[in-house]
């Protein structure tokens, strides 16, 4: 367990009412001292925070317009430094990924878009979107899926969480052809990050409230690398003996997932498991418009779409629909605790659902994005107001 030892302050970071947390290392003064190095020369206002803005492809500008109007509209004192990566734009080099880590190194926070990965393979294996998440140690994915008010689907009240590691397993990058038409694909799994992990999951648990566990394997077939992943989550579940503690084999767990959801609560699980599982529950609660994410490493915090998806097909046609982007930054608010404006951010757009006269296409409507932002913008209000 000595493994354990380098993340045991993140408990305490966590479980802190009065602590900030372990990630949000900025303030006031940060805000006020300029980056050289940011791509986009941002005059810095006084007691506003830095954050790094990264559209990405498809939609992703279009959304990050989104949040730029509604903070705008309510008065967030946030200063947004906005840098372009893509691979599909011929936006990608290693000095543009170099600019955008100094200023998420400098900022702590970040929000970004889908940065579109190309199934052509040119050389280099990892995708900037792997490496900007790797250099930056990004290792905990968390996709919070809750039902919104007013939006009926399949499953209503739905209210769950994936965790989600995402610095190793099948997404390491190590692939090659070891005979002629012979491919091999290594699955790296290691006790520190699958321990660091199962960790993060129960810590966020206990901060959180809730009451259950599940660790997501297929150890069964993967003996090896998903046994220790399996290991790891039950030696640090006996740390939590308050939290019930389950274990659920991938292929049963998408099966449960769409039969009985309301069983689960906090999901723990490798790479690709997480990647799908993710987009399948977001399918549950209305699909990739509606579910933010984000992801944590020890220093830093994106926040992000819960569905990775870039939704090209959409670009330019204004029929995107921002609600994740708008939750996602909302979070991103109440990381900064700037809870006051996230609040008003959230209700506002929870109001626009409930109501229902505003829906963009993916929530059976016929508004625009344009229409949505607008929407929201009319619905902000303080917080106190009962939804």
């Amino acid at each position: 367990m000595a493994a354990l030892s380098g993340v045991r302050w993140l408990t305490r970071a966590l479980v802190s009412a009065g602590n900030p947390g372990a990630w949000r290392g900025l303030s006031t003064s940060a805000a006020a001292h300029a980056s050289s190095r940011s791509q986009a020369e941002d005059v810095r206002v006084e007691g506003s925070f830095p954050v790094t803005m990264l559209p990405g492809d498809g939609v992703g500008p279009e959304l990050m317009h989104a949040v730029k109007e509604v903070f705008k509209a309510a008065a967030v004192p946030v200063e947004f430094q906005e840098h372009h990566l893509s691979e599909v734009q011929n936006m990608a080099s290693e000095e543009k990924l170099e600019q955008v880590l100094s200023s998420m190194k400098e900022n702590k926070v970040a929000i970004i878009g889908k940065i579109h990965t190309p199934m052509e393979y040119k050389g280099e294996l990892a995708s900037y979107d792997m490496r900007l998440r790797r250099k930056l140690d990004l290792f905990a994915n968390v996709v919070h899926v809750k039902s919104l008010p007013g939006y009926m689907t399949r499953h209503n009240n739905l209210d769950l969480v994936i965790i989600r590691e995402q610095t190793e397993g099948e997404y390491s990058s190590l692939e090659h052809e070891s005979a002629r038409g012979v491919i091999e694909c290594l699955k790296i799994v290691t006790r520190a990050k699958s321990q660091r992990i199962a960790k993060f999951a129960f810590d966020y648990a206990t901060k959180k409230g809730r009451g259950k566990v599940t660790a997501v394997h297929k150890a069964n077939i993967m003996k090896l690398g998903d046994g220790l992943f399996l290991q790891c989550c039950e030696e640090v579940a006996e740390l939590y003996p308050k939290i019930k503690f389950e274990t659920m084999i991938i292929d049963n767990c998408c099966m449960q997932l769409v039969q009985n959801p309301y069983q689960f609560d906090v999901l723990v699980m490798p790479n690709l498991y997480g990647n799908i599982i993710d987009n399948l529950a977001a399918g549950l609660v209305g699909g990739a418009g509606v579910v933010p994410g984000e992801s944590y490493s020890a220093e830093y915090a994106v926040f992000e779409t819960g569905a990775r998806h870039p939704f090209a097909q959409a670009v330019g046609r204004n029929i995107a629909n921002p609600t994740a982007m708008l939750l996602s930054a909302s979070n991103m608010l109440r990381h900064l605790n700037l809870e006051y404006h996230s609040s008003m951010i959230a209700d506002a757009v929870k109001k626009v659902i409930k109501v229902g006269k505003v829906r963009t296409r993916d929530m059976g409507g016929y508004s625009t994005t344009t229409d949505f932002i607008k929407s929201v913008i009319g619905h902000l209000h303080p917080h106190g107001s009962n939804l």
